[in-house]
């Protein structure tokens, strides 16, 4: 199994990365704030105005350390990539299910299956430590339901019906989940988000998307080409795709631990003109810092049965997907938490 690397967040504004010898060395205007060995590193993420010269680009796609680029606010704006790994076998055969849409559904059943089960997990974990809730168990009960519905779906429409469904269910019970004084969530926004909790969600998402694409390019798979989200210009449906089962155990649940441990406060957060509300500078070193930590923990993989830290598991389920389009395992696995 792959080993589990370090993330560098750069969140300082007018920076400059550039590489010396074998490390990646930040400045911003003549003082020199860091100096990291690649070899620790799996991904450098840029947050606001970041420069990185060309040498430590190119330094980047032969490492194989990701390089993405965000606005301030979080927002995905670019990731350096260099040339396509494995085998162009492997990618032929993904594109050739993504235009099936039998071959493409039966993926796309089994990871949305597990968003909804994971999903429904988080609220039956609530209620085993925090006591029974009759909103949360009538939530649990419809989740259930739509698991066997999703399980007869035939087609992508039906199933993005059916996730959405799950979805609403699942947001409507979210508030109950949150036991910090002054955190409220009425439901989810995307664009921009207008609350603290949806800031914090749509963060934790874009962070998971950005590693299960890099996951995807690392076992040889295009992150573009999905099967549940469909072509799209500057969209890595695939990593979409991917994230889906991981969304509840991996951003869910961290943001949930955030707010509930207290970690994140209310005026962690400031309101633009616009509506949009966003976290401040030191609360989103904050909120890295933590999750950068969470990566770190380990958990036994229910199919490959290892230990393995919770940062490589969009590396495990990409792999484990790359061995079912190359028919070496006849079903993917995902991930699905007990």
């Amino acid at each position: 199994m792959k080993k589990l690397l370090n993330t560098l967040y750069i969140t300082r504004p007018e920076c400059y990365l550039h590489k010396e010898r074998e490390t990646v060395v930040i400045k911003q205007g003549d003082n020199k704030l860091g100096q990291f060995p690649m070899l620790a590193l799996q991904n450098i993420l840029c947050f606001g105005q970041v420069s990185v010269s060309p040498g430590l680009m190119a330094a980047c796609l032969e490492s194989g350390v990701g390089l993405s680029f965000f606005t301030e606010f979080g927002k995905f704006q670019a990731q350096v990539m260099g040339m396509p790994k494995g085998n162009v076998l492997l990618r032929r055969t993904q594109y050739r299910w993504a235009d099936d849409e039998e071959k493409s559904v039966s993926v796309a059943r089994l990871m949305i299956a597990a968003k909804v089960g994971n999903c429904r997990a988080v609220l039956m974990r609530e209620q085993r430590n925090h006591g029974a809730s009759d909103a949360l168990a009538h939530a649990a009960e419809k989740m259930a339901a739509l698991l066997e519905n999703i399980r007869h779906a035939r087609n992508v429409p039906q199933l993005m019906g059916l996730e959405g469904e799950a979805a609403s269910v699942y947001f409507g019970v979210f508030n109950s989940l949150l036991r910090s004084h002054g955190f409220d969530f009425s439901g989810r926004v995307r664009r921009p988000p207008g609350d603290p909790v949806n800031a914090l969600l749509s963060f934790a998402y874009v962070l998971l998307a950005s590693e299960c694409a890099s996951a995807l390019a690392g076992v040889g798979l295009d992150p573009y080409v999905g099967f549940l989200h469909q072509d799209r210009p500057g969209r890595k449906s695939l990593a979409l795709d991917l994230m889906e089962e991981l969304r509840a155990p991996l951003a869910d649940r961290f943001v949930l631990t955030l707010i509930n441990r207290g970690q994140m406060k209310l005026d962690d957060f400031v309101t633009e003109a616009s509506g949009a509300v966003r976290l401040k500078d030191d609360a989103r070193k904050t909120f890295l810092t933590a999750h950068q930590e969470r990566k770190k923990e380990s958990l036994k993989h229910p199919y490959l049965e290892e230990s393995i830290e919770l940062g490589l598991l969009p590396h495990a389920q990409a792999l484990l997907l790359a061995r079912h389009l190359r028919g070496d395992m006849q079903y993917y696995t995902p991930f699905a938490v007990r």
